[in-house]
């Protein structure tokens, strides 16, 4: 009884030792920095959008067993309000070839009568107008009829650093208005060499759905446009990416201004130096630009340059690698010429080139491909008119007069033996010439199912003929 006694009264004192050390409150610098965390998803939130989006999708590699196919979809991403007059930034891949967009935006912070359940009510969906897309940057600009919104600044990259803490906004696996919180892993990385395309990597979570989604610093100034993340299961386990501020503006300017990003080229193709290149090729040095190929007929080849020349600078500015210099050359107005140093074995040579327009075909196809009014649902294919800008930019034609560019295939089309492809140029049915998709509809009403069908393509540079009956 006396060693119980002895017990309970050592445990006692213990106790009252205890709580005599411990703090009576938590500690300040904990919770003001839990309240700064507050402070920042109050300030940030009321500017982040869910972005659904339906329509037509370009197939990815894996998904079909040939390239230009089409699926219907209905895909779901994040955006960031930019403009209180309702512009609006997500990424490409949300809404490329979709006939119908909707934002979902926030909920009030405060409603009436005052709220009593700890669920936010769902916020108001309105439709939103795609000003313009860039495949290259994956950012996309929407457009909504609202004002006085919420906007948030972009930070500037040149100023996002390692180590800096920042939170992720989107709408992962389609739950609205949700944050995670991590830092920069790094302010500029590179995921393939010489890739024109840089980001910025965050350990912050970041899960399907986040895409288009602000990463913000304590500021509250968007420092990325959640893109992609790399991951083996697919789960926020992996490495997330945004495209950087700077990057995001000049994609944003572009659009508003030519609905579409225009970027140059001299008509050759780059690489970035390294010893082992250097030490192969024998060029003169082993850091700098080397050229890979030159464009026959393009500026480039019309200016003198050859492949093996190593480019040490452009417009005064020495180029250390590849990307260095493809950015550089997107800049410059078109038909403005550029001054390049060349190293060309043991000569030092300065070389003015012309800047031309760079043709993207791919956001070309991905804006025009899908769309509804271009499908051929008894072809199963996307059309398009083939109009002598787009005729420019494919390949030469046999057939000079009219004809329809097979944009992409349909996933849900008709089973044919032989099917068409991603450009094939429809030039007659039954030899009927088809000058237009308006040509086309119009031959196709006149026919019914179970007819013949004969219709001549043109399939690089060679004619032939896809027969079928008509479905």
């Amino acid at each position: 009884m006396a060693r119980s006694t002895w017990l309970s009264g050592g445990v006692l004192a213990l106790s009252a030792v205890l709580a005599a050390q411990a703090p009576q409150e938590p500690p300040r610098r904990l919770a003001s920095l839990s309240e700064s965390f507050q402070q920042l998803a109050r300030l940030v939130s009321p500017s982040v959008v869910k972005v659904t989006a339906v329509g037509y999708r370009q197939l990815e590699e894996g998904e079909s067993d040939e390239p230009g196919v089409a699926a219907r979809q209905q895909s779901a991403g994040s955006g960031v309000i930019i403009g209180a007059d309702g512009l609006i930034v997500t990424n490409a891949h949300v809404v490329v070839g979709a006939q119908r967009v909707q934002v979902t935006l926030p909920a009030p912070p405060e409603s009436s009568p005052p709220r009593r359940s700890a669920v936010k009510p769902v916020g108001r969906i309105v439709h939103a107008e795609v000003v313009g897309i860039d495949l290259e940057t994956d950012i996309a600009l929407l457009r909504i009829q609202e004002k006085n919104l919420a906007a948030l600044k972009f930070a500037d990259s040149e100023a996002v650093e390692q180590g800096e803490i920042v939170l992720a906004f989107g709408s992962p696996m389609g739950l609205d208005n949700s944050v995670t919180m991590g830092v920069v892993s790094s302010s500029a990385r590179q995921l393939k060499p010489d890739d024109p395309m840089i980001y910025i990597q965050t350990d912050a979570p970041i899960n399907p759905g986040n895409s288009g989604g602000p990463l913000v610093n304590a500021q509250g100034n968007v420092v990325g446009i959640n893109t992609l993340i790399l991951t083996q299961s697919g789960g926020s386990e992996g490495l997330g990416f945004a495209v950087p501020p700077n990057i995001v503006q000049n994609v944003v300017e572009q659009i508003l201004k030519s609905g579409r990003v225009i970027r140059g080229e001299i008509g050759v193709t780059v690489q970035t130096v390294n010893t082992y290149l250097a030490g192969g090729l024998r060029l003169p040095q082993d850091w700098g630009v080397d050229i890979s190929d030159v464009e026959p007929d393009g500026p480039g080849d019309k200016a003198g340059l050859r492949v093996g020349d190593v480019i040490a600078a452009l417009n005064g500015r020495p180029m250390e690698n590849a990307r260095q210099f493809n950015v550089n050359v997107y800049r410059p107005a078109i038909g403005e010429t550029v001054q390049l140093e060349i190293l060309r074995g043991k000569q030092r040579l300065n070389v003015a080139v012309a800047v031309v327009e760079r043709q993207d075909d791919a956001s070309f196809y991905a804006d025009l491909g899908s769309r509804e009014e271009n499908l051929i649902p008894e072809f199963g294919i996307f059309a398009v008119d083939l109009t002598s800008k787009l005729r420019d930019q494919v390949a030469p034609q046999r057939v000079r007069a009219g004809g329809v560019l097979v944009a992409s295939k349909s996933a849900d089309g008709p089973l044919i033996e032989e099917t068409f492809r991603a450009g094939d140029v429809i030039s007659m049915i039954n030899r009927t010439p088809v000058g237009s998709v308006a040509e086309l509809r119009a031959i196709l009403r006149k026919m019914k199912s179970g007819d013949p069908v004969a219709v001549q393509i043109e399939r690089q540079g060679r004619l032939r003929y896809i027969a079928f009956e008509l479905p």
